[in-house]
């Protein structure tokens, strides 16, 4: 496994490279203008956007641009933020943790929901609670994340007076109080991003346990008078998990982009709402260096589980 993990890293360089190129080059040649609002103010000259333009180089050809970006971002400086005034870096290392915690806490949600009620399911199909699970499962996975956050805040916020619906991050409690206004303002995101993952990971996980379930191994286990519950956990499970960690990985993409929208929503300071303000801004340093963390993350996510099939499988080999 080391010799496959240092090959999966050194695989990594090209892909970056390829992904910062193609960022760089759509971005670069998108319309707008970071400068719009000073050349279309009458009180700033002209000549103070035409040296503002000259001193960030957006007037040089593209590949010196691209060149001169990736040199930058290689030494650790992401850029400046025309519109915050302030380096790339030190934005999203501000707003990065608040979205790992809640991205993280919405996965571990949406598998902790999944797991029992998917495995429970396939062991008694077509009983009433695996009818109800079936049928809830539809309805969470259909509902687009942006009505299901609205319904929380009716109910939780404005119904009941439960929790709040905007995200504060500078709450001026101290000590345990700090933590608890913490978790409740992150109750109703991590809620609406893991019941969403969580909805279509009950019913992949159903069907992996069905098609597990009925292999001739299990039911030499069960001949062999292992508990059911071992027969379960051990053989069932253990193996039912492998495709599941695989659709985990492929749905990052999606559950940074319903982060995204989530985030809009409760007003959560991470970096999807950063994302969404930069855009609308022009700011595209921001925007570069969001997207790129972001495909970062993604890779990182599919490292880790291909390393775990052969945590789940031993008969998987790295070579």
């Amino acid at each position: 496994m080391p010799k496959y993990l240092v090959r999966r890293l050194l695989i990594l360089v090209p892909v970056l490279f390829g992904i910062s190129l193609v960022l760089f080059t759509v971005l670069a040649l998108a319309p707008g203008d970071p400068f719009e609002e000073l050349a279309t103010n009458p009180n700033v000259p002209a000549e103070v956007r035409v040296n503002l333009r000259a001193k960030f180089g957006l007037d040089d050809p593209l590949p010196i641009r691209y060149a001169r970006w990736l040199t930058s971002m290689v030494r650790g400086d992401w850029g400046f933020s025309f519109v915050s005034r302030v380096d790339v870096d030190t934005l999203i290392l501000q707003r990065l943790p608040t979205t790992i915690v809640v991205l993280g806490s919405a996965q571990v949600l949406a598998l902790l929901v999944a797991l029992p009620i998917g495995t429970y399911s396939a062991l008694r199909p077509y009983s009433i609670f695996d009818q109800v699970a079936t049928t809830l499962a539809f309805v969470g996975f259909s509902l687009p994340t942006f009505f299901t956050g609205l319904v929380f805040i009716l109910i939780f916020s404005i119904y009941l007076d439960w929790l709040p619906f905007i995200y504060r991050a500078d709450i001026s409690a101290t000590g345990w109080r700090w933590w608890w206004e913490h978790v409740r303002q992150a109750i109703m995101p991590v809620a609406v991003l893991g019941l969403f993952q969580g909805a279509s990971l009950t019913r992949f996980m159903r069907s992996a346990v069905l098609d597990v379930v009925r292999l001739d191994y299990v039911n030499t286990a069960r001949a062999k008078g292992l508990s059911e519950r071992v027969t379960v956990v051990k053989h069932v499970v253990r193996n039912a998990l492998i495709p599941v960690v695989t659709l985990v990985a492929l749905q990052i993409p999606t559950i940074f982009g319903g982060a995204i929208i989530t985030e809009q929503i409760f007003r959560v300071p991470g970096i999807g709402s950063l994302l969404i303000s930069s855009i609308l801004a022009n700011d595209t340093p921001v925007i570069m260096a969001i997207t790129f963390v972001f495909s970062c993350l993604l890779l990182l996510s599919n490292l880790v589980a291909d390393l775990l099939y052969g945590w789940l499988d031993p008969r998987i080999s790295y070579r």
